[in-house]
């Protein structure tokens, strides 16, 4: 393919139909239209339902119907897109997202300072993919704090709120990223090593500032104390993104590597990897419900959530990916086993947000367990299943990190395997 250099950087001559109309970009495409669409049902539900008002309520203020309107219009009922119910699908895929783009950065990093290079080799393109999953991590919060509050919060800055405890790290995190792909690409391997460490400082403050800002957030409600009184649960959300961005590494190089020589070398050495971190995590989940709130570990093990902790997380993201990695063989058992952690690792991910949601412990608002509705009987399990237009969102930030990866492929030709030297 024919190639223009700019800045040092070789860039493939490609026409406009051939970047943004190949097979995979359609496929982003139609991710993002179901995103779109989630959007407008969350922006429709959110402003534009029909709820009473003072005319309504002095009409008639004894009517059933109009006590209902009226708890739309303070609380919001649908689904659980409410004012009363802020932690939402859309969190957890941001969390998630977030944790294990930061996490293949950080692998990464870890490789070329430990003299991997088989991982060197590959390391644009999975420095990529990283990239890629944390802008589709902030597409789904600036998704969940919408256009009309990052307007108010750019005009009354507070700036104690989340959005500008994130900004100032993603200001600095993101171009030094793009800056090590740049070094990876002009093959200026003696400055990406040096640039390692600060991107490996940089990817475990993403993970320690994001732990500080949910704490903070979940502070505010003292249902959710989790966060403030458990700071091991700093190293549950570290390991499990590592297991998460293996799975990641095991996708991305079978996708793209798997007609090169190096293909089984690298596939065994992210095996090994990841089922370390497997090990691990498993320790981690056994000492750790021995020693987080009983309550809440009652609540995940044994109540509501048990069958979704049990299948959708324990036998998908350790089980099953012990069986088909604990022995070298064939690629396509990694394979497997990244499906599975991926998988896995966002019902962990669901389960914890939900998990601080749905056990709650102050008595702010009555007798016991915590109200979050005025007009609703006192209940021991808060929950509230995700809204099809939020689940719609998720579903599409995926099509931004396919995006965000294929332009970054087809210009650049970052999946391919670059020598070390």
């Amino acid at each position: 393919m024919e190639k223009i250099t700019f800045a040092g950087v070789e860039i493939n001559r490609i026409s406009f139909s051939r970047l943004f109309f190949r097979k995979t970009m359609l496929l982003a495409y139609a991710l993002l239209a179901i995103a779109v669409f989630g959007i407008y049902e969350i922006f429709d539900l959110r402003y534009f339902s029909l709820v009473t008002n003072a005319h309504d309520a002095g009409l008639n203020p004894t009517d059933p119907a109009m006590k209902a309107a009226m708890k739309q219009a303070i609380f919001g009922t649908v689904g659980e897109i409410d004012k009363t119910q802020p932690w939402t699908i859309l969190i957890a895929n941001y969390m998630y997202m977030i944790y294990t783009g930061s996490g293949v950065i950080f692998l990464v990093a870890l490789a070329e300072m430990m003299k991997f290079n088989l991982v060197a080799k590959a390391a644009a393109g999975f420095m990529v993919a990283g990239i890629a999953m944390i802008f589709a991590g902030l597409f789904t919060i600036a998704t969940d704090l919408n256009m009309l509050n990052m307007h108010w919060m750019l005009l009354t800055p507070n700036f104690n709120s989340a959005m500008w405890l994130m900004l100032p790290l993603y200001c600095i995190y993101i171009p030094f990223v793009l800056f090590e792909i740049y070094l990876i690409l002009t093959n200026n391997r003696a400055w990406a090593k040096r640039l390692a460490m600060p991107i490996l400082i940089l990817s475990l403050g993403v993970d320690l500032v994001e732990y500080y800002i949910q704490a903070k957030l979940f502070s505010m409600n003292t249902a959710r104390h989790l966060w403030t009184e458990f700071p091991a649960l700093t190293f549950y959300f570290i390991i499990s993104a590592f297991v998460s961005s293996l799975g990641v590494m095991g996708i991305n190089s079978f996708l793209v590597h798997r007609e090169k020589p190096e293909y089984e070398s690298l596939m065994d050495l992210i095996r090994r990897s990841m089922l370390f971190f497997v090990f691990i995590l498993g320790l981690y989940e056994i000492i750790g419900y021995m020693t987080v709130d009983k309550d809440w570990a009652f609540l995940i093990l044994f109540g509501p959530f048990s069958y979704l902790y049990f299948v959708g997380y324990i036998f998908l993201t350790l089980a099953l990916p012990f069986l088909f990695i604990v022995k070298p063989g064939k690629p396509i058992f990694t394979v497997l086993a990244s499906i599975c952690v991926l998988i896995g690792g966002f019902v962990g991910r669901y389960l914890f947000v939900y998990g601080g949601n749905a056990n709650p412990m102050s008595n702010r608002f009555g007798t016991g367990y915590e109200r979050y509705d005025y007009y609703s009987i006192t209940k021991a399990f808060n929950y509230m299943t995700p809204h099809l237009g939020e689940i719609l969102v998720v579903i599409g930030s995926i099509g931004v990190a396919i995006m965000i990866y294929k332009l970054f492929d087809s210009l650049f030709s970052v999946g391919d395997l670059r020598e070390h030297h």
